[in-house]
């Protein structure tokens, strides 16, 4: 067998072991075997190209390689280590920004070095160049902006500069028109512009889109890398990146597609930076007065409650609140009171986040449902426990003149009694207000959400059921 056979036959199990990685991490129950195949996968598609490159190349780029790796795990595995749960969705824009960069220099790469491209099918060679370079290009600036406006960088508010629907649809026009160009003559020129223009339109489609919107932005974001790999691999002749760019693009456009359904929104409109939608202000104002109560107060309410449901969000995330949060579950449950989550499909700022948490601190699966699941139950309900969560708990979403309108939310306010954790009164990650705070049936638990959490659990153990 030659090394290029040997190679080959190591990327099609790499392609088996990252297709079992999907479809492992598709469930709870299996997520963790998914994640040992997709890493198995990659070190075995790492291992391949390394000895195939290294059999091929004279010391200096042996030597390059090596350093390569090297400093790409060392900058990997520290940033893993260091980032929390709370980091996560920061940090994943930022890879796919990497992804995206790597596409874009593979493309120069392909336009600078094409000595032993065929004259047949230099046209074709210069389509993939031109093509690759603008969907890495874009990924690299959507990225960043999505880094940056997850880290609270910058404003979460979208961007509405005059004509945004047209400037977009200026710039996908102006590519294919670059592109034909660029194959019938190809240019450093061209390829610079449509690199700029590119640059250009990802930061501006990522901008247009407003922060509640951002967990479905992070998984388009995923699906764009993926293209962007899947082009570097036409462009070196790599089956494995072709494939297992096509699998995590077309995985990450369902995953967006799936989200956007969820939330009511235009799949089309999202992926395009909000293509059609126009922002209104307004309603990012407190209005009315809110109730307070105490964590004695709350104990003594759950300890007589025959039902509770509990919606967390991404404050429990800041707070990591969850093990406490456990713990109020499993005091709870030894009192015969029916426990059960409410989760919303973009609670956090990245898909599953809370799923994650919950499942980190040990809370039993079976009582962890989603937003279509539980919806119903909240009217017969006793006592919701509104944890670090604001939008997705937005009656706002009904009123057609709310930046939310629309947005499917959890009916919390249905409950006999809300009680929401929480900082302040200020405003969510889509900086609209939140008249379910004013509600008659709502009190305010002011303060961190785990000390709060904690306090609770405190005086529930000697708090004794009516």
């Amino acid at each position: 067998m030659t090394l290029w056979s040997a190679a080959s036959a190591a990327y099609v199990v790499a392609v088996l072991l990252f297709i079992a990685s999907l479809a492992g991490l598709s469930t709870h129950e299996t997520a963790r075997r998914g994640l040992r195949f997709g890493i198995a996968g990659m070190v075995v598609a790492l291992g391949a190209t390394v000895v195939l490159v290294a059999r091929s190349a004279d010391a200096l780029g042996i030597v390059l390689l090596i350093a390569a790796v090297a400093v790409a795990a060392v900058i990997g595995l520290s940033r893993a280590a260091r980032v929390e749960m709370t980091g996560m969705p920061e940090l994943i824009a930022l890879l796919h920004s990497c992804v995206g960069l790597g596409a874009v220099c593979v493309g120069w790469n392909g336009y600078l070095d094409h000595t032993e491209v065929p004259a047949r099918l230099a046209d074709i060679h210069s389509a993939e160049v031109f093509i690759g370079v603008f969907i890495g290009a874009v990924t690299v600036s959507g990225s960043l902006v999505a880094y940056l406006k997850l880290s609270g960088r910058i404003s979460s508010a979208p961007l509405t500069l005059p004509g945004k629907n047209l400037l977009n649809l200026g710039a996908l026009a102006l590519f294919v028109v670059l592109t034909a160009y660029f194959v019938a003559r190809p240019g450093i020129w061209l390829l610079a512009a449509v690199t700029v223009l590119a640059l250009a339109l990802g930061a501006h489609l990522v901008a247009s889109i407003g922060g509640g919107d951002m967990p479905v932005v992070v998984s388009m974001l995923n699906s764009y890398s993926g293209w962007a790999a899947a082009a570097s691999g036409f462009l070196l002749n790599n089956d494995l990146l072709i494939v297992t760019g096509a699998l995590v693009g077309s995985s990450g456009a369902y995953l967006s597609y799936i989200m956007c359904k969820a939330m009511n929104r235009s799949f089309l409109s999202v992926i395009a930076g909000g293509f059609g939608i126009q922002a209104t202000t307004g309603g990012d104002t407190e209005t009315g007065e809110y109730r307070e109560t105490s964590a004695d107060e709350v104990a003594e309410t759950l300890a007589n409650a025959s039902s509770v449901i509990i919606t967390p969000g991404y404050g429990m995330a800041v707070a990591h609140a969850q093990y406490p949060v456990a713990q109020l579950v499993a005091k709870l449950l030894e009192r015969g009171v029916r426990v059960r989550f409410g989760i919303h499909p973009v609670a956090g700022r990245l898909p599953g986040h809370m799923n994650v948490l919950l499942a980190e601190a040990k809370v039993p699966y079976d009582i962890v449902l989603e937003l279509d699941e539980i919806n119903d139950d909240f009217a017969e309900t006793s006592v919701v426990l509104v944890i670090g969560a604001n939008d997705t708990v937005n009656p706002a979403a009904e009123d057609p003149g709310s930046p939310i309108a629309g947005m499917p939310v959890l009916r919390v306010w249905d409950a006999e009694e809300v009680v929401v954790f929480k900082r302040s009164t200020s405003t969510g990650y889509a900086g609209v207000a939140n008249p379910l705070f004013f509600r008659d049936n709502t009190r305010m638990l002011f303060g961190d959400a785990k000390d709060r959490v904690t306090d609770i659990v405190t005086v529930l153990e000697r708090v004794r059921v009516h």
